[in-house]
């Protein structure tokens, strides 16, 4: 049986399955690079960036395939697939950039120092910029064909696209030259208010020392797996699978928002400089506000389901009945 639906998957989206059957083996590689290399980049086992982008290039590539694959009237279909191959094709040329300049020792963002480290440098952004576009593709692929007949899964496909573009957009903040570098062999970078390299969190490499614009790139990124996540969670769950479809839709656009939210702080936090490890009174108070707002919204959306208020109801006089003392 796993076989059986590894060979159907394979066969949703072929350049995105094999892209990511690719990533499978350079992330396999990676990781034994990052276990027996003991070289370090820019503060962090030289082996761990391209193991982190295999992991979420396999998760994105999966992702994209079986979207597509839903997808029924044949011009969407093509449209969205063409588009799919586009991502494919780029993808593949990034994260070959990122290996080849691992085995030179050299960085592979934001890196002018040779000729070389240029070009390569150059020929991600070109690479970068076709992503972007052609997930902006499918979003609207997606937006003129339901992929699914659940009402909440459809929003919460189509809300997870729009969020990974905004993930990936902020990589656009890290490519621009900071005062300081103007001519210098490093140009741009990641973390705000310190130097790329200082102290940061095991394998993710997230500063410890600055705001790091990496965090919501990778909460952005990964929308269009959290949010379906949410929707399957909820018709899988006994407690939720019983909720109606509007209920469910509710919920899914609640879950949207605080994950919209999450994206917000993390991105405010690290624009001003403040590392994730050490957020200060504003931050938490900003983040209780969006949790406290998420719980107070799922509280109404449950009243207001009907189902869940007659399981309520039922609940209520079962619980009535058997505290009735008994008479003689």
């Amino acid at each position: 049986m796993p076989t059986m639906a590894l060979r159907e998957a394979m066969h949703w989206h072929r350049p995105l399955m094999r892209f990511a059957a690719s990533m499978v083996v350079t992330g396999a590689v990676s990781g034994v690079g990052y276990a027996a290399d003991d070289r370090v980049l820019v503060g962090v086992p030289i082996w761990a960036k391209p193991l982190l982008f295999s992991i979420s290039f396999l998760a994105y590539a999966v992702t994209l395939a079986w979207l597509t694959s839903r997808l029924r009237r044949p011009r969407v279909r093509r449209f969205a697939h063409r588009a799919g191959t586009v991502i494919a094709v780029g993808s593949g040329l990034e994260m070959l950039a990122i290996v080849m300049q691992v085995l030179r020792g050299r960085q592979s963002h934001f890196d002018y120092a040779t000729p070389v480290d240029r070009v390569v440098f150059a020929g991600m952004g070109v690479a970068v910029a076709v992503i972007f576009t052609a997930t902006i593709a499918v979003g609207v692929a997606l937006l003129r064909e339901a992929p699914v007949a659940h009402r909440a899964t459809t929003l919460a496909i189509r809300l997870g696209v729009g969020g990974t573009v905004l993930g990936m957009s902020v990589g656009f903040l890290m490519i621009v030259p900071r005062a300081s570098q103007h001519g210098a062999p490093i140009r741009g970078g990641h973390t705000v208010g310190a130097a790329d390299g200082g102290a940061s969190l095991p394998l993710t490499g997230w500063s410890t020392v600055g705001g790091d614009l990496r965090i919501p790139h990778f909460v952005g990124l990964h929308t269009l797996q959290a949010l379906p996540l949410l929707a399957l969670v909820l018709t899988l769950l006994p407690t939720t699978a019983r909720l109606t479809e509007a209920t469910h839709v509710r919920l899914v656009l609640i879950g949207a928002g605080g994950w919209a939210g999450l994206f917000g702080v993390s991105l405010w936090q690290a624009l001003r400089g403040q590392p994730v490890t050490a957020p200060d009174a504003l931050t938490l108070t900003v983040l209780g506000v969006v949790l406290a707002a998420v719980v107070a919204a799922t509280a109404v959306a449950l009243r207001l389901d009907p189902r869940a208020r007659a399981v309520g109801n039922r609940t209520t006089a079962e619980r009535d009945v058997a505290t009735v003392p008994e008479t003689v």
